[in-house]
């Protein structure tokens, strides 16, 4: 998988290891970088690691 690739709620929820319903909840609450394409959800890959980057960043910074 490329950085530049897009993802649906199915890849994403596989890639992340979380329930399809619960990816899709984060993109439509905000908490992971996405865009529409009509009604379909996508995610770049790329903006997805960075996300996970800065999650272990903010958990980092709260254990200590």
């Amino acid at each position: 998988m490329q950085d530049d690739d897009v993802l649906t709620v199915k890849e994403l929820a596989a890639f992340l290891k979380i329930a399809e319903k619960t990816a899709y909840r984060f993109a439509s609450e905000g908490k992971v970088p996405g865009f529409k394409v009509g009604s379909a959800w996508r995610f770049r890959k790329s903006e997805i690691d960075r996300w996970i980057a800065e999650q272990e960043k903010r958990q980092e910074g709260q254990e200590k």
